[in-house]
């Protein structure tokens, strides 16, 4: 199916690894221009060669940092003519619960859970409204609906992004603008092979995935690959979603208990 995504311009935040990486090969595969972001450029330039410059738009950004991120969401506008799809990826997980979290852990974790969408939407905004099929999908997670107290300050931020995801649908529909979530469960990402290693459980890295699968109650019994994270959200930028907003998507192979 064409998602008529080809010539659309999407700014993609977090695009050095995972499911960022994953969604801004997507959206080039569909035919999009794409805007990436990271705070790593050598990371960000290893993780992008292989791609085709035409159509991307790389650059070295904290979204935490207004001006950086008005300045690089110009300068896609600048150089592809608009803005027609935003997708707030960056962000990070923190492996703490009550007892080990600090003030500062807190205030991290809020300043860059919620600086990751309000600073790039901001930015955005007055292109995406431009647009005749402007769409925002904020990555996010099924911590929002079904707290973990391994990662209390995560947990409790994330469900304040699909909160605020709620009421932006509402505040920006007026505007032509739709505004959806993606919450995803265990993806294999670069943060659970760091948790690997730092297990040192013994266990190689696919036994260790599998019992961690069970332990999580992973109805699938493996973890998620950043791909099929990616799908639905190149699927919910897409036109052809265009009376789909406010809503959520779990990508979670099972894992959400929750029915709401």
């Amino acid at each position: 199916m064409d998602l008529g995504l080809a010539d659309r311009t999407v700014v993609v935040t977090g695009g050095s690894s995972g499911v960022g990486l994953a969604t801004v090969r997507a959206l080039l595969e569909e035919g999009a221009r794409v805007a990436t972001c990271g705070r790593d450029a050598e990371r960000l330039a290893k993780a992008t060669a292989s791609l085709p410059a035409d159509r991307l738009l790389t650059s070295v950004c904290d979204v935490r940092d207004a001006d950086a991120v008005n300045a690089f969401v110009q300068q896609t506008a600048d150089t592809f003519g608009g803005v027609d799809g935003l997708v707030n990826n960056a962000g990070q997980s923190r492996m703490k619960g009550l007892d080990a979290a600090t003030a500062d852990d807190w205030r991290d974790e809020l300043e860059l859970k919620f600086a990751g969408v309000l600073h790039p939407l901001h930015a955005a905004r007055p292109h995406l409204k431009a647009s005749d099929a402007a769409a925002v999908v904020n990555v996010n997670a099924v911590l929002a609906k079904q707290p973990e107290t391994r990662l209390i300050t995560t947990s409790a931020a994330r469900a304040g992004i699909l909160n605020l995801s709620k009421s932006l649908s509402t505040e920006l529909a007026p505007e032509g603008i739709r505004v959806n979530s993606v919450c995803l469960g265990l993806v294999d990402t670069g943060q659970w092979t760091r948790r690997h290693a730092a297990a040192a459980s013994g266990l190689d890295y696919a036994d260790w995935q599998a019992e961690l699968a069970a332990d999580r109650g992973i109805a699938l019994g493996r973890l998620g690959r950043a791909e099929e994270v990616a799908y639905a959200v190149v699927t919910l930028l897409s036109p052809r979603a265009s009376y789909i907003t406010g809503t959520g998507i779990d990508v979670c192979g099972g894992v959400g208990r929750s029915i709401l």
